[in-house]
């Protein structure tokens, strides 16, 4: 269950604390989200946070 999203989230190296941040939830809230199955609007917004974050990175 939510392999992907997990992998994704490994593979860019950013924390989950940074992307709970970059959607605007808490940390604990974003680690509850992974207890069942996400919605695709979670999945979106996580994809586009680490997008997001990543982007960021490119100009510093």
């Amino acid at each position: 269950m939510n392999d992907a999203i997990k992998r994704k989230i490994k593979e860019s190296r950013i924390m989950q604390y940074e992307i709970a941040a970059k959607i605007g939830i808490s940390e604990y809230t974003f680690c509850r989200w992974f207890r069942k199955e996400l919605t695709a609007e979670q999945q979106e917004r996580i994809l586009a946070a680490i997008a997001e974050i990543k982007a960021g990175e490119a100009h510093v």
